[in-house]
């Protein structure tokens, strides 16, 4: 996270969703700890929570159960897509990026070897030209 190089004493971080600032509960706690101990204010603007080191008992709470939350829908959204892909993948219509190689179900899924996306007839849209 490039904004912890950036910020000093008395500045506050503004996120928009508890969610956006840390995948896990423990990295949302770590990193909070961290802001505050440095004197850095943090705030969630959708959630309405501010953080300065000084935090109520409750405002710990609401920040665990909701960053609980968040980490548990995470991971059931991960669940579905995989789900989803699972047959397309097994029919070798789904291919990844090239470069990604997570979840590949055969050594040649995922290459469009410059063809485009698999997806389109030809292959020659406009997302094919870029590099």
């Amino acid at each position: 996270m490039r904004c912890l190089t950036f910020v000093r004493d008395g500045d506050t971080v503004v996120v928009h969703l508890m969610d956006r600032l840390a995948r896990t509960l423990d990295d949302l706690r770590t990193l909070v700890r961290t802001l505050t101990l440095s004197s850095v204010r943090v705030q969630f603007a959708k959630e309405q929570l501010t953080f300065t080191g000084e935090d109520t008992a409750m405002a710990t709470l609401l920040m665990s159960v909701l960053g609980a939350f968040d980490e548990f829908e995470g991971s059931l959204s991960r669940k579905r897509q995989r789900e989803g892909t699972a047959p397309p993948r097994k029919r070798g219509a789904y291919r990844t990026r090239p470069g990604t190689d997570c979840c590949r179900s055969s050594p040649t899924a995922g290459r469009s070897g410059g063809q485009g996306s698999p997806g389109r007839a030809g292959g020659d849209g406009p997302r094919s030209r870029r590099s």
